[in-house]
């Protein structure tokens, strides 16, 4: 009745508007105080942000996010869509896939999907749009290369899920980098397959090879922090939160060297990353607040059993998770579906016999489906705003990506060591 009384109060407070970081502390208060008294609800509410606070991964996400701030002064990103366009021009459709290679590259120095897509909407859409390509379809590739941050390391949202999930960060930042690479693959080859069966791009400049070479001068930096970020953690000479410490120094440096950054952008880059962690941190501790309570009830303890009993296939059950994910990213963010499924969904997943880390990839995937469909496509409503392109095209544009993205889920369904393969060989 309790367990029941709560959930009920849960999804009233979502209904009326109450973000669910605040939902889910009122209500997991609301539970542990009918179960077990004011004492031990007290006692838990005094706890809670200490004990969630400090956890030492934490780190991570502040250092990550100063990084995305100081490479967004440095202002390079333009000059990496132009110089990837330089060698994707005698590819039919070359400046839509340099769109896409741009918004991977974006992901390894911000992990930030709507920050990607913004970005990518204003630089990439009038050069696409130019190159005689529809607002639609280019405001659509700039809004589904915008998911792909959220793979790419250093990728909160995986951050995000191996706090929720205990699983290593290491494995998991590491664990994202190929489907990263598959999900810019099949966004390309999906625009190879649209402008096939509609040539509407045309490429109008060609480019020498010297120019060619000189273009990928403006790489550098980003190969630069993705070698710090991702590669000393790999060689296991870096964690990720020292990783994370050096990419957000080596991203001062470099915004620094471009002769943007000055004291106001400095003060802007610091407060931004102390508001968007100190939201983070009220989503953890008002999480770790839900968690006392699903495990004082016994809800995932009773639910593994219950899921231990029945005489159906691991895939079956598993297929009705990915549908729920698919539902719930038509109306939540990644961050508010992973703090109401992980702690209750993940235990039934592993006793199923299925990997943490290749769940964490194929949730974050899901949701990446999620912030691309309505009526909360996120990045959809931000590329139409910044590229001025009506948000009913977009989303219409963006379904021959989805389709192609479900059959990449399901290929990594059927074959997890594709995502496993990675973590497995890091020599931490």
């Amino acid at each position: 009745m309790v367990i029941a009384l709560s959930f009920l109060f849960l999804f009233f407070l979502l209904i009326i508007g109450i973000p669910v970081a605040i939902s889910l502390a009122i209500s997991g208060a609301l539970g542990i105080f009918l179960t077990n008294g004011i004492d031990v609800l007290l006692g838990i509410l005094s706890a809670s942000p200490g004990s969630a606070l400090t956890t030492y991964e934490l780190l991570t996400i502040p250092m990550f996010i100063l990084m995305s701030e100081f490479m967004g002064v440095s202002g390079i990103t333009g000059s990496l869509f132009s110089a990837i366009a330089k060698w994707t021009d005698k590819i039919q459709g070359g400046v839509g896939i340099a769109a896409v290679v741009t918004g991977a590259a974006f992901g390894a120095i911000s992990g930030s999907s709507t920050a990607a897509a913004a970005t990518l909407g204003k630089i990439s859409t009038p050069a696409m749009q130019a190159e005689g390509y529809s607002p639609k379809m280019a405001g659509s590739i700039a809004a589904i290369s915008g998911t792909i941050a959220m793979l790419i390391p250093p990728s909160v949202a995986l951050i995000f899920y191996g706090l929720l999930s205990g699983v290593s960060i290491s494995d998991l930042l590491i664990a994202g980098i190929v489907p990263g690479i598959l999900v810019t693959l099949t966004i390309a080859i999906t625009i190879k397959i649209l402008i096939i069966r509609n040539p509407v791009a045309s490429n109008n400049k060609t480019y020498s090879f010297r120019e060619k070479l000189t273009a990928l001068k403006v790489a550098t930096p980003f190969l630069m922090l993705f070698s710090v970020v991702t590669g000393l953690i790999y060689t296991g000479i870096a964690t990720p939160v020292e990783s994370s410490a050096l990419g957000a120094l080596g991203a001062l440096l470099l915004a620094l060297k471009s002769g943007n950054l000055n004291a106001e952008a400095f003060k802007n880059a610091v407060i931004n990353t102390c508001c968007i962690s100190a939201m983070i941190g009220l989503i953890v501790v008002c999480a770790h607040v839900f968690g006392y309570f699903i495990t004082m009830t016994g809800i995932t303890r009773n639910l593994v059993n219950y899921v231990g009993l029945l005489d159906v296939s691991p895939y079956l059950i598993l297929f009705f998770l990915v549908i729920l994910y698919l539902v719930l990213g038509l109306f939540l963010d990644l961050i508010s579906i992973l703090i109401l499924t992980i702690p209750v969904v993940l235990p039934v997943v592993v006793s199923l016999g299925f990997d943490p880390i290749w769940f964490g990839v194929i949730v974050i995937l899901l949701a990446e489906i999620g912030i691309v469909t309505p009526p909360v496509g996120m990045n959809v409503f931000v590329v139409a705003k910044v590229a001025n392109v009506p948000v009913e095209e977009l989303f219409s544009g963006v379904i021959p990506y989805i389709v192609m993205l479900l059959g990449l889920i399901a290929l990594l369904i059927a074959f997890p060591q594709i995502v496993l393969w990675l973590p497995s060989t890091a020599m931490y």
